[in-house]
């Protein structure tokens, strides 16, 4: 099967060196959800702008549907939505007026029809008359959705579309993105919420520092990579574990109440039974035993730790480029490359 974005040897550099993205190699079916994780500043944003068109790549290619991103303008814009992560909408506009203009300027024909039942499924259609300025954050990230599909896309780019909305709202945007999918819409997402891509994506890839350091199935991710954990808790806390045991790979609570064994459920031979054992020799007495599996976030901070030691916890929340606010309008604006 063609894929419906390819991006080939991708890479970006800015006026002042910062090297955004670094030759990523993409690409993503039709009908797809996939959900793009990194941390602040790892090239999200940029990788969504360039295959938008909207900013310029220093090297490497993107294709949509076939049609190069640069020679095949026109075409492969009218194929793409954007919804950017900011609330870029004015302020005296009613809603409908809103999702009809965005469809002009795709030069889509009128469609009332379309434009009713997307308001529809999207829960705004009883505010369709209402000026954006009354409209609640969670309607107002509804109508870029809209805004976003009015002229029809086949491929939609979703920057943290759940951002700074209450858990209910985000599970009903979730709701939406599979019922999208379901129609026959791409989906790429890029999200700091773990569970987001965990509940709804189809694939994950991780991006950090410019690189994509795997693009995998999100089962087939977590099979691969996801570890479980057996706690055992003791009857008595000891101060430190018999010297029978200290060849185990087991760590010690601070408490001194719990030992926790890390291992991978997918070997023929866990050791959990020769461990117990060299347990019950040792004279410790088992009050419980539990075991924990490895999340999705698990997986992606050891990848993210394995590719850059250190995180700042002083990275902040870079608001999306500006070029992403103007969107909507159609218009591409080339930055300097």
């Amino acid at each position: 099967m063609q894929p419906i974005v390819s991006v080939s040897n991708l890479s970006k550099t800015y006026t002042n060196g910062h090297q955004a993205l670094k030759n990523v190699s993409l690409d993503i079916a039709p009908g797809e959800i996939l959900a793009l994780l990194g941390p602040n500043g790892a090239g999200k944003t940029t990788l969504i702008s360039i295959i938008c068109g909207i900013v310029n790549a220093s090297a490497g290619s993107v294709s949509v549907d076939g049609h190069d991103i640069v020679t095949g303008y026109r075409v492969t814009r009218g194929m793409i939505g954007l919804v950017p992560q900011e609330l870029t909408l004015g302020a005296f506009d009613t809603v409908w007026n809103t999702l009809c203009f965005s469809r002009g300027l795709f030069g889509m024909k009128p469609d009332p029809a379309y434009l009713e039942q997307l308001l529809r499924d999207l829960s705004l259609w009883s505010r369709k008359n209402s000026t954006l300025m009354s409209l609640s954050g969670g309607m107002k990230r509804r109508v870029l959705i809209g805004k976003a599909l009015s002229h029809e896309p086949t491929v939609l780019f979703l920057d943290e579309p759940t951002a700074g909305v209450d858990v209910e709202l985000r599970k009903a945007m979730w709701a939406l993105v599979r019922r999208l999918r379901d129609s026959g819409v791409t989906i790429i997402l890029t999200t700091h919420y773990i569970e987001e891509a965990e509940a709804i994506a189809d694939r994950v890839g991780v991006i950090n520092n410019g690189e994509l350091l795997l693009v995998d199935d999100k089962l087939a991710l977590m099979h691969k990579l996801g570890k479980r954990q057996l706690i055992i808790e003791l009857e008595e806390p000891v101060s430190q574990l018999p010297e029978m045991l200290t060849n185990r790979a087991l760590e010690l609570s601070n408490d001194g109440g719990k030992l926790t064994y890390t291992y991978d459920p997918h070997k023929s031979d866990t050791g959990i039974s020769a461990l117990l054992q060299a347990i019950s020799e040792a004279g410790l007495q088992l009050k419980d035993l539990q075991t924990t599996q490895s999340t999705l976030e698990d997986i992606f901070v050891s990848l993210v730790k394995a590719n850059e030691p250190l995180i700042n916890s002083s990275c902040r929340r870079k608001p999306a480029s500006n070029a992403l606010k103007d969107m909507g309008s159609g218009i591409r604006r080339n930055d300097e490359s």
